[in-house]
């Protein structure tokens, strides 16, 4: 099959969470089954984009409202990704350091959405699937199936993957004479809740609805920003496929970025020298158990919990554990976390950005991973950590339910049920007592590094759910 994957982000060329990471991944092992699976996407100002070469192989324009971009298709040359890339620069819109939260942002996708759909139309033939990823790509099988100018595409099934649903990208219907013309009878299709919705347009017009795991999809049925109604309505054509991990990249074995590379063999040796390594780094002591967050710093992800969290665990307990946050996001949690480094120094640490480098060793040299996420579709966070021997202490919630189980459970993590300090810090506390059980928590080491999370089940899944479309 000839598979298009359209995305506002793939890694490593663009990369600002879970969905980059799944859309770097997901045609790669797609073209290892025997499949032509490439990416469209922004051409952003980023170093990837400045460091690689580029073949112009289409110039033309994309048509918002009264005003019309210029675009060219770039195609990747020195590609060693494992599928072809495109990425579409529009001068003016996307020329710029940020994947989003610009003012224009409506302007700037819906613009490339346009654009691509503009290249497709000129190509000879038509792709066997075109799978569209998050609000960002949402009006592309609306625009498929309802807009003359891409008649076409017409009877090309479409997929929408819904990686978060608390994204939706509406706005006005003053802004409604964006998308290229189409027959006032469509209107509903892309209307929710008296606005325009990409993300309710596609769950209406997608031939097929996934979500990225199966208890996400449970959950947003009755929690996703006054979308739930239409959720439910969708249910018989929306299935949850859980996100697997490029375990190519993600190997201790062969991590170029880490202090030390491990095996299953030599887990101890590796994770204590990579843990030694971070703590020198942050003025940490290596023999106390380490916490790590990794990721952004909002509420969605239970990290304005943390402050209180940290405050409590250091000011009466400094000398059981070592605390080290890895993230960016709302100033007023980065504000707190970097208060309380003074005050802690020696058992907490923060480093506030993103670091590729740091993360790995982070998820090689911790003991324990938190994610105490208010919402988690899937989450790659907790995949890693098995990946490299770390232990997860989630909230049970979206994907986190799906993958980790309790110890008390039979299971290797650490769960609780609410996003609140109290169950975060018992949780921590149970932590240290199952750390210090030398015997039962190597065990688990070993037993999580050879749990399979890698995308080639859910690449097949996939693969499935088109053949089931184009039968």
């Amino acid at each position: 099959m000839d598979i298009i994957h359209i995305s506002a982000e793939c890694y490593p060329a663009a990369k600002a969470g879970g969905l980059g990471d799944v859309v770097g991944s997901l045609p790669k092992y797609q073209t290892l089954l025997g499949h032509t699976a490439s990416v469209i996407m922004p051409f952003y100002k980023v170093k990837f984009s400045l460091e690689n070469e580029f073949a112009i192989i289409f110039a033309s324009h994309a048509r918002l409202g009264h005003v019309n971009y210029a675009f060219s298709i770039l195609k990747l040359l020195n590609n060693n990704l494992g599928y072809d890339l495109f990425m579409i620069d529009i001068p003016g819109l996307f020329d710029r350091e940020n994947i989003y939260s610009y003012h224009d942002d409506t302007e700037r996708f819906i613009t490339f959405q346009i654009a691509a759909l503009n290249w497709l139309n000129h190509r000879e033939g038509v792709p066997d699937i075109v799978h569209c990823h998050d609000s960002h790509t949402g009006f592309i099988p609306f625009m498929m199936s309802k807009v003359r100018e891409y008649d076409k595409f017409a009877e090309v099934p479409t997929v929408f993957t819904i990686h978060n649903g608390q994204y939706q990208g509406q706005f006005g219907f003053d802004r409604l004479h964006y998308l290229p013309p189409f027959h006032s009878y469509f209107n509903g299709l892309v209307e929710w809740n008296h606005l325009i919705n990409p993300l309710a347009s596609a769950i209406k017009c997608a031939w097929r609805v996934t979500t990225v795991s199966p208890t996400y999809l449970e959950e947003i049925g009755y929690s996703m920003k006054g979308m739930e109604e239409l959720l439910r309505k969708e249910r018989s054509k929306s299935v949850g496929i859980l996100n697997g991990i490029d375990v190519d990249v993600w190997n201790p074995a062969t991590d170029s970025m880490l202090e030390k590379k491990y095996t299953l063999n030599t887990v101890n040796a590796g994770k204590t020298a990579n843990k030694e390594a971070i703590c020198q780094q942050f003025g940490l002591d290596p023999k106390k158990p380490l916490f790590t967050f990794i990721g952004r710093l909002v509420g969605e992800k239970g990290a304005d919990i943390l402050p209180e969290v940290i405050y409590n665990l250091s000011k009466f307990n400094p000398k059981e554990q070592n605390i080290l946050v890895l993230g960016s996001g709302e100033p007023f949690i980065q504000n707190a976390l970097l208060n309380l480094e003074h005050e802690f120094k020696g058992s907490y640490c923060s480093y506030i950005g993103y670091n590729e480098k740091l993360s790995h060793m982070i998820y090689a040299g911790a003991d324990f991973i938190l994610m105490p996420s208010r919402v988690e579709p899937c989450g790659l966070n907790q995949l890693y950590a098995l990946r490299y021997g770390t232990v997860p202490i989630v909230r049970r919630t979206g994907g986190l339910r799906d993958t980790v189980i309790d110890i008390g459970d039979g299971g290797f993590g650490i769960c609780h049920d609410q996003c609140s300090v109290f169950d975060m810090t018992h949780s921590i506390q149970r932590a240290k007592s199952f750390y210090h059980d030398k015997k039962s928590f190597n065990k688990i080491r070993k037993q999580i590094m050879q749990i399979d999370h890698s995308w080639n089940k859910a690449a097949q899944d996939y693969l499935e759910l088109y053949y089931s479309l184009k039968n």
